[in-house]
């Protein structure tokens, strides 16, 4: 089937799909870092720039795929919801598919959606659908059953006027164990820049990828070693943790700082989930109706969900449609990662000793330890009881 793909970003989505046997004819993506990123790796795919100036989509496209602005959504954001400026912009689809009427509609964002503001913002997306005539079905999907080390939980949502999405989103499950935590014997990730009111913690994966701290600054998580050290990881390697070759957003440099490649992938839809997405896409399969649940119009929403063209449903399935387990971190990572510089050890530990949060037994330790060896010194533990 013909793509289009709004707020694209570095092309997750469409990589993936075109990985599946779908064919992208329309690109749609205002950061210049990530339009560069989409003429050199998309060449010949119609690019435009801002998804409020596209006035139309292509008659033949029948998936229209938008991983629309989270920063008005997530947890670590400013929480505005779809009121704030970023992630109203999905109104945009809509006005689109009102008069494209695609076969298939795709949405991609954070979980914490369904959270914020008891899911105001899921409850109008899907108002808004089943306004315009269309079935929905969305569900948590986490990176790391895609057989990649990123613990990485995403809302997908399809809609369809002519077909039941459900039959998409709910079609497989095989559910993963994972790892716990072994300091010492695997690797662990977690973010240095936090520590006061969150950690982000990860046996033997890395946390998800973000695009930036609230501040926008880039954020890329640490490492805790087996041996000890603590490194953040090369950006080739949060590229391929991400499912993409290494150096995939090389071509942002020409454009901007090669800090802002980070935000550039942590804001990306990891390859194999879209992939996995457009196989089913293509071949919808049966989904078992006996997982269906009440659906409470006030209480918290469900991480899986669907509406029959009737009927709303809370759907009992997990987050691991296909179940792959990802390699060992440290046989994943392929380049050498930075030590995480005495500074910024000793402002994460700075952090730990005035937090309420508890920690792995021999976490703390191990990061006095990492200090002491790139720094020689050992900073007094203050930690507030």
């Amino acid at each position: 089937m013909k793509v289009a793909g709004l707020f694209a970003g570095i092309g997750g989505l469409e990589i993936g799909l075109t990985q599946s046997g779908h064919q992208t004819v329309l690109l749609s993506e205002i950061l210049p870092g990530a339009q560069a990123v989409l003429s050199a790796r998309l060449p010949g795919v119609d690019l435009q720039g801002d998804v409020c100036k596209v006035s139309s989509l292509p008659a033949d496209v029948e998936i229209v795929t938008a991983g629309f602005p989270c920063q008005d959504l997530s947890q670590a954001g400013l929480a505005r919801g779809l009121d704030g400026d970023r992630s109203g912009l999905v109104g945009e689809v809509f006005r689109l598919a009102k008069h494209a009427s695609p076969r298939w509609i795709v949405l991609e964002n954070v979980p914490f959606m369904l959270q914020l503001k008891r899911g105001d913002a899921m409850r109008r997306i899907v108002d808004e659908f089943e306004a315009l005539g269309y079935r929905w079905a969305w569900r948590v999907v986490d990176t790391f059953g895609f057989g990649l080390p990123q613990r990485r939980e995403r809302v997908i949502l399809v809609a369809s006027r002519t077909e039941d999405p459900a039959d998409v989103l709910f079609a497989d499950e095989a559910p993963l164990s994972r790892p716990a935590t072994a300091i010492g014997q695997i690797a662990h990730g977690f973010y240095w820049t936090e520590g006061r009111g969150g950690l982000g913690w990860a046996a033997d994966a890395i946390p998800t990828l973000k695009n930036g701290s609230a501040v926008g600054i880039p954020s890329p998580p640490a490492i805790l070693l087996p041996e000890g050290r603590i490194i953040k990881p090369d950006i080739r390697d949060a590229e391929r943790l991400q499912g993409f070759p290494s150096d995939w957003t090389g071509p942002a440099e020409t454009v901007g700082r090669a800090s802002a490649r980070w935000g550039l992938i942590g804001s990306a839809v990891s390859v194999p989930v879209a992939k996995w997405l457009g196989t089913r896409l293509g071949q919808p399969g049966y989904h078992e109706t006996d997982r269906d649940r009440p659906f409470a119009a006030e209480a918290r929403l469900p991480r899986a969900a669907r509406f029959d063209g009737r009927d709303r449903y809370a759907v009992n399935i997990g987050v691991d449609p296909l179940g792959i387990r990802p390699p060992h971190l440290v046989d994943f990572l392929r380049y050498d990662g930075a030590l995480l510089s005495p500074r910024a050890t000793a402002g994460f530990l700075g952090r730990t000793y005035v937090a309420k949060l508890r920690f792995a037994p021999g976490f703390i330790d191990a990061v006095q330890a990492h200090l002491k060896s790139v720094d020689g010194v050992q900073i007094e533990e203050k930690r507030v009881a």
